[in-house]
C-alpha cells in the first residue's frame, strides 16, 4: 500500500470514522436507557408469569409464542436490515418503499396466520386452546409492521420510537394485562395479554411513524417491484431466520423431550436471559446504516473499526449482566417462583451464551451486506452443530441417570458451544475480508471478570436464609466491581464516548448506500 493510500486511510479513521463511533454512541446511549427500561418493565410480568400462572400453564404459552415469533420474524423478510438499503437504492419517496416493504410483511403474515389457524395443534400439541387462543396467529402482522415502522424510523435517527414501543409500551402492557386477566382468564390469559401487548406496540410504532413519514401519497401497489424486493432481501431473511432458530431451537427440542413443566422452567430461564440480547439488537438500526455508509466509500477500515467498537460495548455490557445473573443464579430464578430454581443451571449457560454471541452477531451485521452466502452457509452448519449437541448431551445425561433439571440444561449448554463457536468463526472470516481486527474481546475484561466473579462468590457463600443479600447487596457489588475494573483497564478514550454529552450537531453520517434527495420530515 502507498504512503498516499496510508495516509488517506488513516485521514478516513480519524475523522469520519471518529464521527460515526459517536454517532453509534448517541444511538447506542439511547439504546442502553431503553434496555434498562425494558427490564425494569420486564421483570413484573416474570414475576406474575411465574407466581401466579405456574410453570404448566408457561409451557403451553411458551409452545404458542415460539410460531407466533418466528412467523413475525419470516414475515419482516430481512427488511430490518435490509430497508435501509432499499431506501438508498431508489429514488422514489421514502414512504413508498416503506409500504412496499409493508406489504410485503402483510402477505407473508397472511400465509403464517393461515397456516396456524388451519393448523392450531402445531402450537397447543396436546391441550385444547380456547377461541381466543385460537386467534393467536392473527396478531402476527402486528409484531412484522411494528418491526418494519421502527426500522424506518431508526433510518432517519429516531431511535425513542423503539425505546418508546419496545421498552415502555410492549412489556408494560402484557405485565398489567397479565395480572388483571389472571382472576378472571387464568387458562388463557397469557396469551390475551401477549396479544394486548403486539397490539399497543404496533399502535406505539404507527404514531410516530406517520408522523415522520406521513401518508404514502401516490404510492400504488407494483406486483414486480414486490417480487423484486422479496428476491432481494431473500439472504436476509434466510440470516435472521437462522439466527432465530439459533437462538430457539433449544426450546423447540424441549417441547419434544420434556413434558410443559419442565419446558415452563426453561422458558423462565430463556426469558431472563435474552433482556441482554436485546442490547445487541437495539444496535442494528443505527449500526447497519454506518456499516453500509462505509462500504459505499469502499472504507474497510472504517466498518472494522465501527464492528470492533460496538462488539466491545455489547460484549462488555452482556458479560457483566451474565455474571450477575448467574453466580446468584439460584437466587434470581427464586425470586420468581420456588419452583423455578430447577432452571438454575440452564440460567447460567444462557446468560453466558448471550455474551459469547455477541461478537458473532456484531459481525454478522457487516457480513451479511459483503458475504451474505457464506454468512449463511456457516450459520446452518452451526445450527446443525448445535441440534446434533443438544440431543447428544441429553441422551447422555439420561444414559447416566442424572436428574430432569440437569437433562433440561444440555440444549443450552449445546447452545453456548455453538454461539462461542460461530463468534470465532465469524470474527476470523470477517477480519480475513476487511484486513482488519473486528473481535472487541480485549484482555482487561478478564481481570474485571476475575474481581467481579470473586465478589459473587463471598455473597454465595452465605448461608440459605441471607439468600435475599444475595440479591440486594451482592448484584450491585458485582455490577459496581465489574464496572469499575472494565472502566479504570479496558475502556479507551473512544469508549468514553458512551458516557459523555455528544454536541447537538452530531448525527448518524452519511446514512445508506447513497445520498438521497429526500427530506427527513
Amino acid at each position: 500500500m502507498s504512503s498516499a493510500e496510508t495516509n488517506a486511510g488513516a485521514g478516513a479513521i480519524d475523522g469520519r470514522t471518529t464521527e460515526e463511533i459517536d454517532a453509534l454512541a448517541k444511538g447506542g446511549r439511547t439504546n442502553i436507557i431503553g434496555f434498562v427500561m425494558r427490564l425494569v418493565a420486564r421483570l413484573p410480568f416474570l414475576f406474575i408469569a411465574g407466581r401466579l400462572y405456574g410453570p404448566d400453564t408457561l409451557g403451553t404459552f411458551a409452545r404458542a409464542v415460539l410460531f407466533v415469533e418466528v412467523a413475525s420474524l419470516l414475515a419482516t423478510f430481512g427488511l430490518k436490515r435490509g430497508l435501509a438499503l432499499a431506501i438508498a437504492e431508489s429514488d422514489r419517496p421514502h414512504v413508498q418503499i416503506v409500504w412496499d416493504c409493508l406489504v410485503v410483511a402483510a402477505i407473508a403474515s397472511g400465509f403464517a396466520s393461515a397456516i396456524l389457524l388451519l393448523l392450531p395443534d402445531l402450537m397447543y400439541h396436546g391441550s385444547a386452546p380456547t377461541l381466543l387462543e385460537r386467534l393467536l396467529p392473527c396478531i402476527i402482522v402486528a409484531g412484522a409492521w411494528s418491526d418494519i415502522m421502527l426500522a424506518a424510523l431508526a433510518y432517519r435517527r429516531n431511535i425513542q420510537a423503539t425505546v418508546t414501543a419496545r421498552a415502555i409500551i410492549e412489556p408494560w402492557t402484557i405485565s398489567i394485562a397479565a395480572g388483571l386477566l389472571y382472576p378472571i382468564a387464568r387458562h388463557d390469559g397469557l396469551v390475551i395479554a401477549y396479544m394486548l401487548s403486539m397490539v399497543a406496540a404496533l399502535l406505539a410504532s404507527f404514531v410516530p411513524f406517520v408522523r415522520s413519514y406521513g401518508a404514502p401519497a401516490g404510492w400504488r401497489l407494483h406486483i414486480g417491484r414486490t417480487v423484486a424486493l422479496i428476491r432481494r432481501n431473500a439472504p436476509l431473511a434466510g440470516a435472521d431466520a437462522l439466527e432465530w432458530g439459533t437462538r430457539n431451537v433449544d426450546r423447540s427440542i424441549l417441547f419434544l423431550m420434556f413434558e410443559p413443566r419442565i419446558v415452563g422452567i426453561y422458558w423462565m430461564a430463556q426469558q431472563v436471559a435474552s433482556i441482554p440480547g436485546k442490547l445487541k439488537t437495539s444496535f442494528d438500526p443505527i449500526l447497519g446504516p454506518v456499516i453500509t455508509s462505509s462500504l459505499a466509500r469502499g472504507d474497510t477500515a472504517s466498518v472494522a473499526s465501527q464492528v470492533r467498537q460496538v462488539g466491545f460495548w455489547i460484549l462488555a455490557a452482556q458479560t457483566g449482566l451474565a455474571l450477575m445473573g448467574s453466580i446468584p443464579g439460584e437466587a434470581v430464578m427464586g425470586t420468581v417462583g420456588p419452583q423455578f430454581v430447577a432452571g438454575t443451571a440452564a440460567l447460567a449457560f444462557l446468560l453466558l451464551a448471550e455474551a459469547a454471541a455477541s461478537t458473532g452477531a456484531v459481525c454478522e451485521s457487516a457480513l451479511v451486506y459483503i458475504a451474505r452466502v457464506q454468512n449463511m452457509a456457516i450459520s446452518i452448519g452451526m445450527l446443525l452443530f448445535q441440534v446434533g449437541l443438544s440431543y447428544a448431551l441429553i441422551y447422555a445425561m439420561q444414559a447416566l441417570g442424572w436428574p430432569v433439571a440437569y437433562q433440561a440444561a444440555g440444549p443450552a449448554a449445546a447452545l453456548f458451544v455453538s454461539v462461542t463457536l460461530t463468534s470465532v468463526i465469524k470474527s476470523n472470516y470477517l477480519a480475513r475480508l476487511l484486513r482488519a481486527r473486528v473481535a472487541g474481546w480485549r484482555l482487561p475484561m478478564l481481570w474485571a471478570i476475575l474481581a467481579a466473579g470473586a465478589v459473587g462468590a463471598a455473597f454465595t457463600a452465605l448461608p440459605p436464609e441471607y439468600e435475599w443479600v444475595e440479591l440486594a447487596i451482592g448484584e450491585p457489588a458485582i455490577a459496581v466491581v465489574y464496572l469499575f475494573v472494565l472502566y479504570r483497564l479496558a475502556f479507551k478514550p473512544e469508549d468514553r464516548a458512551l458516557f459523555r454529552r455528544m454536541p447537538d450537531g452530531v448525527t448518524l453520517p452519511a446514512v445508506g448506500l447513497r445520498a438521497s434527495s429526500e427530506g427527513h420530515g
